[in-house]
């Protein structure tokens, strides 16, 4: 709350994963994932970031086990309104954000396409509240034959801009040229409805965003993204664009959370115990990423913002096989690069900035090293 009360805008990233045991069989309290014959929990979290792209902390998270029951009715969901559904989450967590975080601060709640549900964009929100959704749905639009995707897609060119694309298991790092294109819809209440709902049409901003001239192994990037977030120019619309960019933060967080701290691994007994190490990794998952990113925006800023004085010593000593030689604290860039150093990060030319794999081990030897030298410290005071 503190990071986030030193911004004027904050990024509330939402989104949901699952933690799998089927190969965990005494686990009990878990239930059944998106494949039937796979057993676990899911999770569904809330990360902020600062409009720069740097974590800012988890601020709502919640941990659910799926009915056996419900197996195999699918086809029932689509009769229950979205209170019954596990859709609710998207909505339960914007109320959550808009209670957590003080109205001083404006909030932008992004998503991806599983949250483009009628009723998220329906509900009533608060002051300062805004939504950034990346839609999936061809929509019906109010007063209007074509559907929304036709719509957009016949809207002239605003202009382009170039955003990064990170490295994934199927494609490079790369920096892509997007098109934009952009206009005001009203999108028409959903049909399967009771008429005595009376719902009514929305207005939203509609952004389509194509990449041109992709690379012939890359699948190219095509986002439609819905918003409530004023739009006056393409500055604006750029500025959109690049925050929706950032929803790729929770997938590294979920990324860490089972690669780097290994939550899937635990033998612990109940979902109950998991529930209280989800808590604690959370913690260690997203300062990991906040180590990260904070390095890249702010390279020249103190590293004790992130380490004490004994942890960026012994880290010093350890690398460089001296002391610190010098009255000032290194820079944060500095302190990265020697954590990322333990971990086995080279830093040669060609290698760019370390990854958070690299600075979880590093971070790993770092706690024992650090040990280490507190011990020593303190046998010779």
């Amino acid at each position: 709350m503190e990071r986030i009360g030193k911004h004027e805008v904050v990024l509330a990233i939402q989104d949901t994963t699952e933690l799998n045991y089927t190969s965990h069989k005494a686990l009990s309290g878990i239930g059944y994932l998106d494949s039937k014959y796979a057993q676990g929990l899911k999770v569904h979290s809330v990360f902020t970031a600062s409009t720069q792209g740097v974590p800012l902390g988890i601020i709502e998270q919640l941990l659910w086990a799926r009915k056996g029951e419900e197996l195999g009715k699918a086809e029932q969901r689509k009769q229950k309104s979205t209170a019954d559904k596990e859709s609710v989450r998207w909505l339960s967590a914007l109320k959550a954000t808009e209670l957590i975080i003080p109205e001083s601060v404006r909030v932008v709640t992004i998503a991806d396409r599983e949250a483009d549900i009628y009723d998220l964009f329906a509900c009533s929100r608060r002051s300062g509240s805004d939504f950034l959704i990346r839609g999936t749905q061809n929509r019906c639009l109010d007063g209007c034959e074509p559907r929304l995707w036709e719509t957009l897609s016949s809207q002239h060119s605003l202009g382009t801009m170039t955003v990064e694309v990170k490295r994934s298991v199927t494609q490079p790092h790369r920096r892509a040229t997007l098109d934009i294109r952009h206009t005001t819809i009203a999108i028409a209440p959903p049909q399967n409805r009771a008429k005595a709902e009376l719902l009514a049409p929305v207005t939203l901003q509609a952004i389509l965003v194509t990449e041109a001239d992709p690379p012939p192994e890359c699948e190219p990037i095509t986002w439609l993204l819905l918003t409530t977030l004023e739009i006056t120019s393409l500055e604006d619309v750029q500025q959109y664009v690049r925050w929706y960019s950032y929803r790729w933060l929770i997938e590294r967080y979920h990324y860490v959370l089972k690669s780097g701290c290994g939550i899937e691994k635990l033998q612990l007994e109940t979902a109950q115990r998991l529930e209280m190490a989800l808590a604690t990794y959370s913690i260690v998952a997203w300062r990991l990423l906040w180590l990260t990113y904070l390095a890249r925006c702010q390279p020249d800023a103190s590293c004790e913002q992130v380490l004490a004085t004994h942890e960026w010593q012994a880290l010093y000593a350890t690398i460089h096989h001296q002391p610190y030689p010098h009255s000032t604290p290194p820079t944060l860039a500095q302190g990265v690069n020697w954590i990322a150093r333990l971990g086995g990060f080279l830093g040669r030319k060609g290698d760019g900035s370390p990854g958070v794999k690299v600075l979880w081990r590093g971070l790993s030897r770092l706690h024992d090293i650090v040990v280490g030298w507190l011990a020593f410290q303190s046998l010779n005071s």
